[in-house]
């Protein structure tokens, strides 16, 4: 398998169970949620992945109001999706649904809202989506996912690169004052930087958290710290990743930083120290957080119960811990010090309620 492909997949009928990880690696029937922690796991591909683009060449163009972002807040993969969507301000051209973060065997279901179906497109999991597509295909129900409202198919599951062509497909759309999160001049040092934190970080987590060999677990751990470790190293002398504004680098950074301490630290056994023990790292992560377009998208509820409840194979009790304390991610980082300008040429999007303060999609 393609190690720089993956989804955030839950349990519908793929045969093999942690092809995703975060408690949505595809399981079997009755095996299910129970699965993770017991089978060999492995970044399931992207099975859909269509674009949709400015000139629609795979017959998808971009249109506002056409398409729905189904998202979980728990997903740091959805979470990409979340950021993006509000920094660039695509909020009225790009709809949201929301799914409930603890999914059964059956898929991501929408039981948050009213009668438990997504008011636009009508349905109660997010596989019908899937199956209006393609009926019985071999891989899990994911998310993020762009659904097509008019035909309620599935356009694509590709966290990859549904981002991407955001920031480089969709500028007609674009807020004004939206930022560049994919500048042509520097493409090539972000691709370089995200393959990195995308193999060691983002997707490093997984591999330790669901480990069944104690070697196995050792090198991914070994592969988190000494990455972030020279991420610290790289961001003690400049405020962003890559040159001196926020890219898509530090959106597919921050949303596993902003889960270390919450639950890769203890529940993915990732805890040779804390991410508030790592100073640079600490700063960096508060500075996105306090960031319009950011913190507003974190929901640690959602974060917390999904890992802890879904994921029954590494924590069989389903019992949530009460820490940390999230009131941390709001004291000051002073890395405003190291310059930078967040937004580039651009301005902050407006302010948003964070979804656990009542804020509405």
């Amino acid at each position: 398998m393609n190690a720089t492909d993956g989804t955030e997949s839950s349990p519908h009928t793929d045969s093999d169970a942690n092809t995703d990880g975060n408690g949505n690696g595809a399981g079997s029937g009755p095996e299910g949620n129970a699965s993770y922690g017991h089978k060999k796991f492995k970044r399931s591909k992207s099975h859909f992945a269509d674009r949709i683009t400015a000139d629609g060449r795979d017959g998808w163009p971009v249109e506002p109001g056409r398409y729905r972002l189904v998202v979980s807040y728990a997903c740091p993969w959805a979470s990409r999706a979340l950021v993006s969507r509000r920094l660039l301000g695509l909020e009225d051209a790009l709809s949201l649904a929301v799914a409930d973060p603890i999914q059964d065997d059956r898929s991501w279901r929408f039981t948050l809202d009213p009668d438990g179906r997504d008011p636009v497109l009508g349905i109660r999991y997010l596989h019908e989506a899937y199956d209006a597509r393609e009926r019985d295909y071999p891989g899990g129900v994911s998310v993020p996912a762009i659904v097509d409202i008019p035909s309620g198919k599935l356009v694509t599951n590709d966290f990859q690169r549904i981002t991407l062509d955001l920031a480089t497909e969709w500028t007609a759309l674009h807020r004004p004052g939206a930022p560049d999160l994919y500048p042509e001049p520097l493409r090539d040092e972000i691709d370089t930087v995200m393959d990195g934190i995308y193999r060691d970080v983002n997707n490093g987590v997984y591999r330790a958290g669901f480990a069944r060999e104690q070697s196995e677990y050792e090198d991914a751990c070994r592969d988190v710290f000494r990455r972030l470790e020279e991420v610290s190293q790289r961001l003690a002398g400049q405020r962003y990743l890559v040159g001196d504004t926020i890219t898509e680098a530090d959106i597919r950074l921050f949303t596993t930083l902003v889960r270390f301490d919450a639950v890769y630290h203890g529940h993915f056994k990732c805890n040779r120290y804390k991410l508030a023990e790592d100073p640079v790292l600490w700063a960096y992560a508060r500075d996105l957080f306090q960031t319009p377009g950011f913190g507003d998208t974190v929901d640690f509820d959602h974060i917390k119960r999904h890992y802890y409840q879904v994921h029954t194979g590494i924590n069989p009790t389903g019992i949530v811990p009460l820490g940390p304390d999230p009131a941390g991610w709001t004291t000051p980082h002073g890395r405003e010090d190291l310059g930078g300008r967040p937004f580039g040429d651009g301005t902050p999007p407006e302010p948003a309620a964070r979804p656990g303060a009542g804020a509405r999609t």
